[in-house]
């Protein structure tokens, strides 16, 4: 007995794992979204409603754990039969770094202490975040066009 609906597809038994799969799609678009537009004017269109929401630090703080733990768990996890880990490796490294640069902004807004090994990861993710961005949405949209194929 299977539901068979759009990309929802359900079997018992089969390993399938939608969840990850969907969330890992809509927190890389997300998390991407949120780092490229941190620093944009308003334009006067509807997602100004979207950026302002996305620039308070609670918001990136919990996107941030979310997508880094998403990333994560979707190393683990099988989708459609894929080889394991490999599968959805460009993705979950999007959403790992996407989510990271989220947590490492975070911290550095809210931090005093700082290292050497500090600076040195907020020279490569945090002052690169629009690339990391981009990486990410990008890593999403052709995740879901492109589900079976390999890395994606």
């Amino acid at each position: 007995m299977a539901f068979r609906y759009g990309i929802f597809t359900t079997e018992k038994g089969d390993g399938k794992m939608v969840q990850f799969y969907l969330l890992s799609i809509l927190m890389n678009i997300v998390s991407g979204y949120a780092l490229i537009s941190f620093q944009t004017e308003s334009s006067g269109t509807k997602f100004d409603g979207v950026r302002e929401f996305l620039k308070d630090a609670t918001i990136r703080l919990v996107l941030g754990i979310l997508c880094s733990t998403v990333g994560f768990f979707k190393l683990l996890t099988v989708m459609r039969g894929d080889i394991p880990v490999i599968g959805d490796l460009v993705p979950s490294l999007a959403g790992m770094a996407s989510g990271f640069t989220l947590l490492l902004e975070f911290y550095k807004s809210n931090s005093n202490v700082t290292t050497t090994t500090l600076e040195k990861l907020d020279s490569i993710f945090v002052a690169n975040k629009r690339i990391v961005g981009i990486v990410s949405i990008v890593s999403g949209f052709v995740h879901f066009l492109f589900a079976n194929i390999l890395f994606l």
